[in-house]
């Protein structure tokens, strides 16, 4: 008969010791640790430096070279030199604050007729599309594969004074409306909010689609389900199951949207006119065509600044960190 009989302790040496560090341990039973490499420890670093240093070549370095410009003084001719002038910050706010608050109002309201024409679209593509998805995605990155600028000529086509879509809004006396709102002038769309507006829209409603998309289709479909067993209407399923599970779509394409939307100037070059410049376009020319250097740099640090400040404010507000 045989005895079972308990095994030994063990020895006392490995009682104090890191059970890690005791020969054999690891992984694999019976097979020692091999020691660690010195240098495996900054591998992660090293890996990281390619984009340390593409940062801090195209992004740091610039910012430090307009931080010190936006406080020059001086003049193309004379030439520009350092002297702490923070003036130049309240000079630029002071005259050109009803540019910085059309850009704020255009690409806001951008943003939220993306967001009203961009989910319906995603959720179209998410849980209706079918065998059709991977199509209907291609229709939505497709004008990407052409250029911005091109994009953006062919809605002076569509938007003409004498095109089929004015003639439509005429007849339809949409026109009058839009009149009243201070959106269009007269029976013209062109050179007007409206047609800057419906540039942004067009030209930055991938933004939005792609992340609605990318978190409706994770949405697992049993919820639906179980909502419709328990009686639930398809507006109170969309209110408590699709629309919270959505959000971080939702925040994600707007500011995927107004952060670019808000500091765009070919829309309003090419679409608007005089009355409807925005930041970018004030930019733009003090860079290219007045070379007043230092103001063009303080408006670029404030646009800068009022963007990390709605967007902080809007996250915050939103209550989500899962930007995906």
């Amino acid at each position: 008969m045989t005895m079972l009989t308990k095994a030994p302790p063990p020895p006392a040496r490995f009682l104090d010791e890191d059970p890690d560090e005791r020969p054999g341990a690891g992984p694999y039973p019976g097979v020692e640790r091999l020691p660690a490499r010195a240098g495996g420890r900054f591998t992660p670093y090293w890996l990281l430096l390619p984009g340390i240093l593409w940062l801090l070549v195209f992004f740091l370095l610039p910012m430090v070279y307009q931080a010190s410009t936006s406080v020059q003084t001086g003049s193309l001719e004379d030439g520009y030199r350092v002297t702490w002038h923070f003036a130049t910050y309240w000079d630029a706010l002071s005259t050109y604050w009803p540019q910085f608050l059309r850009s704020v109002l255009y690409a806001g309201s951008a943003t939220v007729l993306c967001l009203l024409l961009g989910y319906p679209l995603a959720y179209l593509i998410a849980f209706r599309a079918g065998r059709w998805r991977g199509l209907v995605l291609v229709l939505v990155v497709a004008p990407f594969f052409t250029s911005f600028l091109i994009r953006t000529l062919a809605w002076k086509t569509i938007l003409a004074d004498g095109g089929p879509v004015v003639g439509a809004l005429n007849a339809l006396h949409v026109l009058d409306v839009t009149g009243w709102l201070g959106l269009t002038a007269g029976e013209r769309v062109l050179a007007t909010p409206l047609a800057v507006v419906c540039g942004l829209t067009y030209n930055f409603l991938p933004f939005m689609v792609l992340p609605l998309y990318t978190s409706l289709e994770r949405i697992d479909g049993r919820l639906h389900e179980a909502a419709g067993d328990l009686y639930a209407t398809p507006f109170t399923t969309f209110r408590r199951i699709t629309l919270p599970l959505s959000m971080p779509g939702v925040v994600s394409g707007t500011l995927l949207t107004f952060i670019p939307a808000v500091g765009d100037y070919v829309n309003a070059d090419l679409l608007g006119s005089t009355d409807t410049r925005m930041i970018g376009n004030v930019i733009q020319t003090q860079f290219l065509r007045v070379l007043d250097y230092p103001t063009a740099a303080a408006l670029s640090f404030l646009l800068m600044a009022a963007i990390l400040l709605v967007v902080t404010l809007y996250i915050r507000r939103a209550g989500t960190e899962d930007l995906v």
